[in-house]
Parts: structure tokens; C-alpha cells; sequence
């Protein structure tokens, strides 16, 4: 895969909750916000495309609301878009709109060529499994079987991610919220896929825990050469993390670039905002 060849490809993805009216139809001129009055219609996401590259750290960035978590989800099939191509290059050598998969096709995908690290634990690990039962979870997913071969790549991950052996056979329930984190990672990188999202994932922690999961992720990128994408509302954690960064806002792209120049010389009037708040 050369640098100028994406592993994730987006173009023109849309999430509305709704059905729409004449009123919101182009979508500009007649909504408040993102929100069409007339009819209710919440236009989570408009018109959004990026690329993603091998070895990348993209940055999203934005207010609650701005659509990042909608777009996280969508990219993971949590949740159905309104349309837009989602390609990705390691299936069917990136020819193949992964939204119009069947549902078969999206859950290999998901198990495959994805990892999701979600902001709520509880969405990502199952809480009365151990540990390792949950990497081994996503890994049979994968259609591995062989126990033993299960056991030692759950027991490699985890010492990746710090969790000392001898607690990969409790529960995540036991642990704090950066241990949870922690084993989230590990879950998702159970079969090696090329894309790992995460939403939020420092959220709720107490700021020593968060360096500590920051500099973990930073490990796993430049260990692994994985992609990324990663949400935060928080631009200490872009700036730290993400070579590019997008800027959202009503469901939008309003800025992107390279993150030291979009948080060093911004030029969208909300980008100004966000970043002179923390000055």
C-alpha cells in the first residue's frame, strides 16, 4: 500500500433522522443548524468525505452535537447512513461501496478490518466476561477456533496494553475506567485490522490515566503502522495524537488540514473560537 493509496475512502456520506420536507430539501438557507423546523428532520451529517492513510492519526474534533460520534458509528454500521460510498482497501481492493454490503458482508467487515473503541465501555465489553474472553470473543467473531492460539494472542495483547497476566481471567467489571480502556484496545486489535476508531476514549478519565492511554495509543500507531480515527472534544488530545484533523460543526466539515496548522493559524471563525477558549 503506497502512501498516496487510501485505506479509508469517504465521499458525500449523509445522516439524516427524518424523513425531510421541501423546506430542508437542498439542505442550506432553511434549517436552524443542522434541525429543519418545518418538519424535525436532524441532519446528523452532511455531505462528509475525507481519506484515510496507511500509518494515519486523523483527529475529529468538534462540539457535542457537531455529528463526530454519528459519523463514528456509521463508519462501524452502528447505526444506517442516508447514503454516500464508504470504501475501504482491503475489501474487494477498495472498489466495493461498503454501505450497500449486505449485512453478512458489514459483520465481517466490522470483525476484520475494523476495531471500535467506544467512549462507554459498556458498549464495547461485555463486563461479567473476563478479560481474555472478551479478546476471544471478537477473535471467534473471526472465525478462529483453535483455543490455545486464542489464549496466547489475548494474553500478548494484554500485556500490551498493561494489563498484568494474572488479572486476564477477571472480569472488566473489577477494573477502573482506564484498565476498561485499556482492554478495549486490546479487543480491538484482536485481529490485526488496518482501521481502529475510537470515540472519545480519555472522556471521564482523571487526566494521569488519560496520558497514560494516550501514550498507548500513540505506542500501538507507531508499533503497528495501524490507522486511525479518533474523536474527542478535548484539543489537547487531537493535538497530541493526530497528523491531520477535521473540524466539525451542525454536521459538517468546516476545516481540515494539518493539525499544527488548524489549531496554529485556524480560519474558520468556530475553529478561532474553539481553539482561543482553551488559550
Amino acid at each position: 500500500m503506497t502512501k498516496e493509496s487510501p485505506v479509508l475512502s469517504l465521499r458525500g456520506m449523509n445522516k439524516q433522522f427524518g424523513e425531510g420536507c421541501a423546506q430542508c430539501a437542498e439542505k442550506s438557507g432553511n434549517l436552524e443548524k443542522n434541525y429543519c423546523p418545518a418538519c424535525g428532520t436532524v441532519y446528523a451529517c452532511r455531505d462528509i468525505s475525507f481519506d484515510l492513510y496507511k500509518g494515519e492519526i486523523i483527529g475529529i474534533v468538534g462540539e457535542s452535537g457537531s455529528g463526530k460520534s454519528t459519523l463514528m458509528k456509521s463508519l462501524y454500521f452502528d447505526s444506517e447512513v442516508t447514503d454516500g460510498e464508504y470504501l475501504l482497501a482491503d475489501y474487494k481492493g477498495g472498489q466495493e461501496n461498503v454501505f450497500g454490503s449486505s449485512l453478512q458482508q458489514q459483520k465481517w467487515i466490522r470483525n476484520m478490518l475494523l476495531g471500535m473503541v467506544y467512549q462507554n465501555p459498556l458498549l464495547g465489553l461485555r463486563m461479567e466476561f473476563s478479560s481474555i474472553a472478551n479478546i476471544a470473543e471478537k477473535m471467534i467473531a473471526a472465525n478462529h477456533r483453535n483455543v490455545e492460539a486464542m489464549f496466547s494472542r489475548g494474553h500478548e495483547l494484554l500485556d500490551k496494553v498493561n494489563i498484568p497476566t494474572f488479572r486476564s481471567s477477571e472480569a472488566p467489571k473489577n477494573f477502573s475506567g482506564g484498565m476498561q480502556q485499556r482492554v478495549q484496545i486490546a479487543k480491538a486489535l484482536s485481529n490485526n485490522p488496518p482501521v481502529l476508531l475510537l470515540d472519545e476514549v480519555t472522556t471521564g478519565l482523571d487526566l494521569s490515566v488519560q496520558a497514560d492511554v494516550l501514550d498507548l495509543i500513540k505506542t500501538i500507531q507507531r508499533e503497528l503502522q495501524i490507522s486511525m480515527i479518533v474523536v474527542s472534544h478535548d484539543l489537547a488530545v487531537i493535538r497530541m495524537l493526530s497528523d491531520r484533523t477535521i473540524v466539525m460543526y451542525n454536521g459538517e466539515i468546516i476545516e481540515e488540514g494539518l493539525t499544527d496548522q488548524v489549531l496554529e493559524d485556524p480560519q474558520h471563525a468556530y475553529t478561532q473560537q474553539l481553539v482561543y477558549s482553551l488559550l
